[in-house]
């Protein structure tokens, strides 16, 4: 073999026929940089919606009243949280509003 080989041939050897050079010396026609971008984020949007059917809740019971020591009532409160005490005080928040003496008596998952 001639291991001189002229630049040409060693052009049509990588990159084949002349025709072919010239198509991948034009550059490829790009989208501009925002369509993409606002594209994309619409996509995750639509995923982001979809991906998120639980919320995590507590069942809050609690046992209020307004007269120490006299009659009381039950409560439910459902909080989105999976800290008990978080739910606890959102609930107590919640009770404190209507009623004077607030007593927790479960927290519960859903």
């Amino acid at each position: 073999m001639n291991s001189e080989l002229a630049e040409e041939e060693m052009r049509r050897a990588l990159f084949g026929d002349g025709e072919q050079l010239e198509q991948d010396n034009a550059p490829p026609v790009q989208k501009p940089l925002a369509d993409i971008v606002s594209t994309q984020s619409a996509k995750t949007a639509e995923k982001k919606k979809v991906t998120k059917p639980f919320t995590p809740r507590l069942r809050v019971t609690l046992r209020v009243g307004n007269e120490f020591e006299g009659k009381t009532y039950e409560m439910v409160h459902e909080a989105d949280t999976l800290s008990t005490l978080q739910a606890e005080q959102e609930a107590t928040k919640v009770a404190r509003k209507k009623y004077r003496f607030v007593e927790v008596v479960s927290i519960k998952s859903m």
